[in-house]
């Protein structure tokens, strides 16, 4: 990420959301030239109305929001409440209410409990600091995953970056503005030109969205620009500075806009529509809109039918209605790049290999109107079953006297029809899994936040009573760096890899086993689970040797599993305990190693003969292009390794995933642990939640697992 000079940000909760982070801050170090596009909806949030009234202006400091109540048809006391969020954080900061802009979003009609909220913006404050991610995952509602995009350019020699963090998931629908979205940059430019270059970006970008044709009470996106990366100022006379930044603030938005679209509520694929040849600019919007607004259209994309005949009437009924040039007999479509038809006269095509193909996660659907030479892209997704059963529930909230707002997820307040089938998919995994081992590689920001700790915890033990074996190896990267840097000592990274002298191992293998691993092994003596740790020094359980790397450096005593030794593991499972292992080695040479946990997870999967081997990460799971891969086979993976689509810490990963594949494993499992039981809803559910990886590729119809 780039970030822009002289923005902090801070994510917190003031419980109005249950056990999830509710208030975001962004805060600017300089007064910043600010700009805002909002709904054009007549049920306008109190937010939405201070922040229209006080925008555009040139010395805003900070953005404040609240999720989990949008504020909206709340009366007077809701104005009241969002004039008090506002002036609670200009108290805190030292500056005035109007230089403070508010959003709100989450549930309509419900009193938001502010009292709460000024009583946690002290501690929001104090948690201002340079990593967006926490304001970014605080204002999220039924998103799936924080959504952030940034671009860095040059004006006049002067590095100038553009960040942006947006939300939104369902009630997507494009009117002047949609989501919410802050789209935050260090450039010295006038409010009028950020102005003109905030609404073009978003009407290019966010206008041409769609998920369920629904505008949203609370839609906003601000732009704030503090000038810090000291270029000459921008003005409207400044053509080519304009365009550049223009540009990238419009790159900015689209990626926010593709993923608010691909992250639609229930969404499996994001639908990208590209029309070309229409005889007016405003028909090539319309007409790319109209498919993802469809329906119809939707629908046939969830279920990987190459139905264009859909496609067609979308056009045909959207040209009637608004009287656009429309002929038939030159009209093309391609799915995936396969033409359906051409020239109004059907394709023929490979019906069984299309569909293959629209089960990627991105469907592009090109349309060419033969009419003139305008063009314009809008972006939307499937409608799945999902979709239903979130907004067929989406209202049924509870609010306790506190003001605490929370989703009513009791079974028994459900029909008996979905209690039914709830019950029946879940045995028939339990039947599936029986018996069978897990290797479950603990990691991440879950390990971090205690909170997450005792909910992974209570899975564990969830999934060892419905007959599933768990085998925990757990990492401990963050824990080892705060743990040194408190002893005064620093760590250096080669290829990725820490340096571990002899001082530095005895720190390692003090937190990793005599911390870490008591720690996780405690949490699940609280959730009622037996379980006990071991090092991989224990019983010669893991035998290492000293690991080289691709550039010769001496990474001391750091370590590669050479063969792993299981007895103990089976003692351990065949009396019902959970074992939980420190990624520590022995070698031959007698010194203690360091091993990468990833590794190791693979390797005791193999030995243990494990069927699934899952890893808890800091990311939705695999993805290219900032699109999530919810299947995977063992041979694409690595076709992408090759090919550079997966890079970064993603990498070291997928060998990992590649080596238990080829070593039996049936299926390799890549999570976000930072969700509470996406475990249970990876493995229990038909689509999961993150990646699956398995060597063979998946076959349409079969359950997950």
């Amino acid at each position: 990420m780039k970030i822009p000079t002289g923005f902090t940000f801070a994510g917190g909760s003031a419980g109005i959301k249950v056990k999830r982070a509710d208030l975001a801050l962004i805060l600017s170090e300089e007064p910043a030239v600010a700009a805002g596009c909002f709904t054009q909806s007549k049920s306008r949030a109190a937010c939405v109305e201070w922040c229209a009234r006080h925008l555009p202006r040139d010395d805003a400091r900070a953005i404040v929001t609240n999720s989990g109540n949008a504020n909206c048809f709340t009366g007077p006391a809701g104005e009241d409440a969002n004039r008090r969020m506002a002036e609670a954080v200009a108290e805190g900061l030292g500056v005035e209410p109007y230089q403070v802009l508010t959003c709100s979003t989450g549930v309509i009609g419900v009193p938001m409990p502010i009292g709460k909220i000024e009583a946690a913006i002290p501690e929001l404050i104090e948690r201002l600091g340079p990593n967006p991610m926490p304001a970014a995952e605080a204002i999220l509602t039924t998103d799936t995953t924080a959504k952030i995009a940034s671009r860095e350019i040059f004006l006049g020699g002067d590095r100038v970056r553009v960040l942006g963090i947006g939300k939104g998931s369902g009630m997507i629908h494009p009117n002047m503005a949609t989501t919410l979205g802050y789209i935050l940059t260090d450039a010295n430019v006038t409010s009028e030109v950020l102005d003109e270059l905030l609404r073009e970006a978003v009407d290019e970008t966010f206008n041409m969205i769609s998920v369920d044709r629904d505008t949203s009470t609370n839609d906003a996106v601000i732009a704030l620009a503090n000038g810090m990366a000291e270029n000459e100022l921008v003005e409207r006379d400044d053509v080519f500075e304009r365009k550049h930044l223009g540009a990238a603030i419009l790159e900015v938005c689209r990626d926010l806009a593709r993923a608010v679209a691909a992250d639609g509520e229930g969404a499996h694929h994001l639908l990208t529509v590209h029309v070309t040849r229409a005889a007016k600019r405003k028909a090539a919007r319309s007409f790319a809109r109209s498919v993802t607004e469809s329906t119809l259209t939707k629908a046939a994309f969830f279920g990987t039918d190459p139905n264009w005949g859909r496609i067609a009437a979308a056009l045909g009924a959207r040209a009637a209605e608004e009287g656009h040039a429309f002929d038939q007999d030159k009209l093309s479509i391609r799915l995936q790049g396969v033409a359906v038809l051409v020239r109004g006269v059907p394709a023929q095509f490979d019906s069984d290999g299309l569909r293959a193909l629209l089960r990627s996660d991105e469907v592009k659907i090109s349309i060419d109107l033969g009419l003139g030479d305008h063009e314009a892209t809008a972006w939307g997704c499937d409608l799945s079953y999902d979709y239903v059963r979130i907004n067929a529930d989406y209202s049924a909230v509870l609010v306790d006297q506190h003001g605490v707002v929370g989703r009513d997820r009791r079974i028994e307040t459900k029909t008996p029809d979905l209690k039914a089938e709830i019950l029946l998919q879940a045995l028939r995994y339990i039947e599936r899994f029986s018996g069978t081992r897990a290797v479950i590689k603990f990691g991440g920001g879950s390990m971090v936040k205690p909170e997450l700790k005792e909910r992974f915890a209570e899975d564990v033990r969830l999934l060892q009573a419905v007959g599933l074996q768990p085998i925990l190896v757990h990492g401990g990267g963050a824990e080892i760096s705060r743990t040194l840097e408190a002893m005064g000592q620093t760590s250096e990274y080669v290829d990725g890899l820490r340096v571990t002298d002899e001082k530095n191992l005895k720190v390692v293998e003090m937190v990793l086993t005599g911390s870490v691993n008591k720690e996780i092994v405690s949490a699940l003596a609280r959730a009622g689970a037996r379980a006990v740790g071991v090092s991989g020094k224990d019983g010669n359980l893991l035998s290492a040797r000293k690991r080289e790397v691709p550039s010769g450096r001496d990474l001391g005593f750091v370590g590669e599993v050479a063969s792993v030794d299981p007895d103990i593991l089976e003692l351990l499972l065949g009396k019902g305990y959970i074992p939980v292992l420190s990624p520590i080695g022995l070698g031959a040479d007698g010194h203690t190693y360091n091993i990468d946990a990833d590794a190791v997870a693979a390797e005791i999967a193999i030995a243990c003969g494990a069927k699934k081997l899952i890893y808890l990460t800091d990311a939705p799971g695999i993805q290219v292009q900032g699109l999530l891969i919810s299947d995977i086979s063992g041979e694409e993976l690595e076709a992408r390794m090759t090919d550079g689509t997966v890079t970064g810490s993603m990498l070291p990963k997928a060998t990992s995933i590649l080596r238990a594949l080829e070593g039996g494993v049936e299926s390799v499992h890549v999570i976000d642990g930072r969700i509470p039981h996406n475990i249970v809803a990876e493995l229990f559910t038909s689509r999961g939640v993150g990646t699956m990886v398995r060597a063979g590729a998946p076959r349409e119809g079969e359950l997950r697992g």
